[in-house]
């Protein structure tokens, strides 16, 4: 698929403006950084132009390094036809860690500048933290300072070091008391959304508040310590791929598209990298909203009851 046929959403602050790719291709994997770099190009090659690491995954000089190899290709005219996500993690969310925390992850990119920079969760973890899943008195211990660091976050934008500035994993609640003060505010939430987790609460606030929200786990990732496969087994899902001649995937990722929230899907399967690009040229009907609705909600990833606010 061409990457001019994937849809696009604009990102819009008192800075910038700019356009990012419905779909992204997500890099947290387990996946050495060899497979990671040969997948990213695969990736490039099937028309994929957003791409999303974080810090925590170790994935950005295999990403910085398959950037600078399509380059080198022809594969990509300029960086600029790129749109790249990073995120900064949880033992860096400080207000004097978060600039140094940018810059070590544009190096490893090689990069100059970022697209999106998120505050990856709503916590901060003491520095030097090396267990994850964390350790329940680590996250009971230390709130994060968001006003500090999200005021470090603005400066990462007004530097040029990233065009726009958003969160990940934050409630409406979070979002709300982050908006009450935020000079700039954020550009997007990317949060755990798929049929069986459909947050509809949290799309229609940040549908009202210009956020855009970017849908992770949207097949319920498989395979991941977190993952389950209530997405991808799910008997409603197969009946609806059926009749669209889908797979259950496609149904769930198309699905998605329809709701207006953006994606990242993580895949270094060829054949499915490819598929998941599959999604723009049909429709959902009425029918299948109703027997998607019926699917019972539970959220999958969950870092304890300090992160979620019990009315979302």
């Amino acid at each position: 698929m061409s990457s001019s046929n994937i849809p696009h959403v604009v990102l819009q602050s008192s800075l910038n403006h700019h356009k990012m790719p419905v779909i992204g291709f997500g890099t947290g994997s387990k996946s050495s950084p060899i497979d990671t770099k040969e997948a990213v190009l695969e990736a490039i090659k099937l028309g994929y132009r957003h791409f999303d690491t974080a810090s925590i995954y170790g994935s950005e000089k295999p990403l910085g390094e398959a950037i600078a190899e399509a380059l080198q290709l022809g594969l990509i005219a300029s960086r600029d036809e790129l749109f790249i996500t990073s995120k900064v993690w949880c033992t860096d969310n400080f207000p004097h860690l978060i600039l140094p925390a940018i810059h070590k992850m544009l190096e490893c990119l090689k990069l100059e500048y970022l697209d999106l920079y998120l505050i990856q969760w709503p916590v901060s973890v003491t520095p030097g933290t090396l267990h994850y899943p964390f350790p329940e008195e680590a996250l009971a211990s230390f709130d994060l300072n968001l006003k500090g660091v999200w005021q470090a976050m603005e400066e990462c934008q007004k530097q040029g070091l990233t065009k726009f500035i958003g969160v990940s994993n934050f409630s409406c609640h979070k979002l709300e008391n982050l908006l009450s003060f935020a000079t700039i505010p954020p550009s997007v939430n990317q949060v755990e959304l798929n049929p069986a987790w459909q947050q509809k609460k949290l799309r229609e606030f940040c549908q009202k508040k210009g956020i855009i929200v970017t849908a992770y786990s949207p097949l319920g990732s498989v395979g991941s310590f977190w993952g389950s496969n209530k997405v991808m087994d799910n008997e409603l899902l197969k009946q609806i791929g059926e009749a669209h001649g889908k797979s259950v995937a496609q149904v769930s990722l198309r699905w998605l598209y329809e709701l207006g929230v953006t994606i990242v899907v993580k895949s270094y399967n060829k054949e499915r990298m490819k598929q998941n690009l599959e999604i723009f040229d049909w429709s959902l009907t009425k029918e299948d909203y109703e027997k998607i609705d019926e699917i019972k909600q539970s959220r999958t990833f969950d870092l304890g009851p300090k992160l979620w606010d019990e009315e979302d």
